[in-house]
Order: C-alpha cells, then structure tokens, then sequence
C-alpha cells in the first residue's frame, strides 16, 4: 500500500461491509466500474464529504460519498426501518456513511491523524481544485449510482 492513497480494493471492501453493516444482504451492493475521470452519472444526488487530517506527518485526505437521490432515501427508510423519511433524516444517515466509511479508510492509513465531522449536502460532493483523487469505488444499489472517492491535495506531501 502506497502512503498517499489507500488501495482500491481496500476501499471497496471497507465500502461493502460497511453497507452490509447498515443495511443487511437483503440487496447486495454491486461494484459497479466507471471510466477514470467520469461525472457521478446521477442527476439529482446527496453527498457527504469528511476529512482526515494528519498530525505528526501522518496521512492526509478526504473521502466523499455521493448517492442517487432515491438511494439517499431507501438507504434512510432502510436503516431507520420507516416508510416516510425527511431531509434531515437522510443528511443524519448520509453523514454517518460518511463518517464510518473515512473512519475505516483513516484506520488503514499511517500515522496519527484525526476525523472531521461530516458535511452533507442535498447536491454534488465538491472539494478542493487542488485534490487529486487516488482511489474510487463506483457501485449501484437497488439500481441506483453509490461513488466513494478518496482525495488527497498533494499525492508529493503524503
């Protein structure tokens, strides 16, 4: 494993049981490839992003998820076993995505470093001009986009 990025395999396994962990096997996560470079392929979409930020020289980046609206949704109604969820239902559940997939991506990485709090947003997922992602998994859940990207803003100072 390089020390500017985690591996993509790493990632889509993190990615994946921590999906099962929120919302069983009931229906799978599929790994879902998308040419390197190309736009979250949903129009309408709920994002989250969280940093982890090195002390001591340790690892620094930010990891983003971004789901197809009806995702965002289902996923909440699913985790909080309701039919009717609101838009603070669902940035609660989008920022605890978040919030556990950056913890388990932070724990692969070296160096002592800290968690942010997340930030939600009805919309795309936006970061730094400088940040270079490193590593993405593209996935579809009940037949709907799931992007997790890993970023990091200089691949030289990692």
């Amino acid at each position: 494993m390089s020390v500017a990025a985690p591996e993509l395999t790493d990632v889509q396994a993190i990615v994946e049981q921590v999906w099962s962990s929120f919302l069983g096997e009931a229906e799978p996560l599929l790994p879902q490839p998308v040419p390197a470079g190309a736009p979250f392929p949903a129009e309408d979409a709920w994002s989250a992003a969280i940093t982890v930020n090195g002390t001591d020289g340790g690892w620094s980046g930010m990891v983003t998820v971004e789901l197809a609206e009806k995702v965002a949704f289902s996923l909440t109604a699913e985790m909080l076993g309701v039919e009717d969820v609101e838009d603070g239902d669902v940035a609660d559940a989008v920022g605890e995505l978040v919030n556990m997939i950056g913890g388990n991506i932070k724990s692969l990485m070296p160096g002592p470093s800290a968690l942010s709090l997340p930030v939600v947003a009805a919309g795309r997922a936006a970061h730094s001009s400088e940040a270079v992602e490193v590593a993405r998994f593209d996935g579809l859940w009940i037949g709907q986009p799931v992007r997790v990207s890993v970023h990091v803003t200089s691949i030289g100072e990692n």
